[in-house]
């Protein structure tokens, strides 16, 4: 007579492979809850870097005055400041929640005029010159970005965490 061939794992191999995975996981989330973070960092600073890059792009095609305006943490406005047409809106989504947005100088209000530079604000606030864009979590190896703006209109997205020679580099 033959032996019978066993199929399949028995209980204690399918256990073992589960502790295996279980502790892969547990060395994995760390650097999975800062990858994570550090995405919605980026996203969060790319949409608003965008929208100021919108409103940039279509003061220069219109040659007339646009506004942003950024009114929370991710959600900002676009308008013509002659009479006041929203261009473009953005409203918020998942990752505001997990991302904290500060101005060293508390303003809202970016004007652009025609030939793209930056000009005072119809209702004389202060011109938004930087936005920092960090995690509400407190999570090692996050990285905040800064996205700075320069009187002549120059948008720039950077790693305030690095040093020169570093392209990343904030001015």
């Amino acid at each position: 007579m033959h032996a019978a061939l066993q199929r399949g794992v028995t209980l204690i191999e399918l256990m073992i492979a589960l502790v295996i995975v279980a502790m892969l996981i547990l060395v994995a989330m760390p650097s999975f809850s800062a990858w994570m973070a550090n995405a919605q960092i980026r996203n969060a600073a790319e949409a608003i870097l965008n929208g100021m890059q919108f409103a940039r792009t279509q003061a220069i095609q219109f040659n007339t005055a646009v506004q942003f305006e950024l009114t929370g943490e991710t959600i900002w406005t676009v308008s013509r400041v002659s009479d006041g047409e929203e261009l473009q809106r953005r409203v918020e989504e998942g990752s505001a929640n997990a991302t904290s947005i500060t101005q060293p100088d508390a303003a809202t209000i970016l004007t652009f005029n025609g030939m793209g530079w930056i000009i005072a604000n119809d209702d004389g606030s202060d011109s938004i010159t930087q936005v920092d864009v960090d995690s509400s979590l407190d999570i090692d190896g996050e990285r905040p970005l800064r996205i700075t703006v320069t009187p002549g209109g120059s948008l720039k997205m950077c790693d305030p965490a690095v040093a020169a020679p570093d392209p990343r580099v904030c001015p």
